[in-house]
């Protein structure tokens, strides 16, 4: 069983901006002790402070992902600090667009390397303490991109399917060891995440609609860390997708790459860039990225028409007239 919220000593990578910063103040309101993780210290000592405010502890330990060295040292430093760990939240994570071809090699290897091996070296880490101290939960942010894919995505998608496929194989490894193994899949949202994702399409991205407030996200890694639940979707897109999927995956492929198409890029010329995917960036080291303007449910669910109905009844059509 995990410990009490209040009592908790919470670990949370990728936490400069985005999701990470949102779950790490989510853990510092509930008065848990938060360590937290990136590759850039500016912001991390922001959000120290930030979490401070909110009455809980906190430290910043400035960690690339990807050393699994780093990360090992990351992980004895709430055992130093305070005595002990119990969440760890593999959330670093950066995303590259474009097509395949076009796609530089480094960059790819390097989004693998973040998104797939930083966790690798997360749950290492993180189980070493666990099993000597007979609990814990970790917490692997994928993505509804780990469950379906969408076309310009190889590198993300691909590290994605694989966090989703190590969570499962090692959940089935940890039974009745009182670790826990938790997979969060956000569909689409209001991050800094496009802003810093490495871009080779040609056109300036944005976040395919719906788009739904990261701090959805945070509340529900904060849900499983006292009650773990195998695999948790966070918006209504991702479960959408994932059942037309099953249901029919022959026009979800063809309903994603319209929608992509049609709803991920603005009508404005971008030139190539890796953007953080090598090296850090100094912007966009909040929350939210601004994409949404309200939180309206009407307009969330126009959106989820727009996103998942028209590209479906499209590709529908198309194959009708193959056929």
């Amino acid at each position: 069983m995990p410990a009490q919220l209040p009592e908790s000593v919470v670990v949370v990578t990728g936490a400069s901006s985005g999701i990470g910063r949102a779950t790490a103040l989510a853990f510092a309101r509930e008065g848990a002790a938060v360590v937290v993780a990136a590759r850039r210290p500016e912001p991390l000592e922001r959000l120290v402070e930030e979490c401070r405010a909110l009455g809980a502890s906190a430290l910043a330990v400035p960690t690339d992902v990807t050393d699994e060295r780093a990360v090992r040292d990351l992980a004895r430093r709430p055992l130093e600090t305070f005595g002990r760990l119990d969440v760890w939240v593999n959330n670093a994570a950066v995303g590259a667009l474009g097509d395949f071809e076009a796609m530089p090699p480094d960059v790819f290897r390097r989004v693998i390397d973040v998104d797939f091996f930083g966790y690798v070296h997360g749950a290492r880490a993180a189980i070493a303490q666990f099993r000597a101290q007979g609990r814990g939960v970790i917490v692997n942010v994928a993505s509804v991109l780990g469950k379906v894919a969408m076309p310009y995505y190889t590198p993300y998608v691909a590290a994605k399917f694989a966090v989703v496929g190590f969570s499962e194989s090692l959940r089935e490894e940890l039974l009745g060891t009182g670790i826990d193994v938790v997979t969060i899949m956000p569909a689409a949202m209001d991050t800094p995440f496009f802003e810093h994702s490495a871009n080779y399409t040609g056109r300036r991205l944005k976040p395919p609609r719906p788009v739904y407030d990261p701090e959805s996200v945070a509340e529900t890694i904060v849900a499983a860390a006292s009650r773990p639940r195998r695999e948790r979707f966070v918006g209504g897109a991702g479960r959408a997708f994932h059942v037309l999927h099953l249901l029919a995956p022959g026009l979800y492929e063809r309903a994603a790459r319209l929608l992509t198409d049609y709803d991920h890029f603005e009508d404005v010329p971008a030139a190539p860039t890796p953007g953080a995917v090598l090296t850090p960036m100094a912007e966009g080291t909040g929350v939210r990225g601004g994409w949404r303007a309200s939180r309206s449910h009407r307009g969330r669910r126009a959106a989820l028409g727009v996103a998942l109905v028209v590209p479906a009844l499209l590709a529908w059509r198309a194959t009708r007239r193959a056929a």
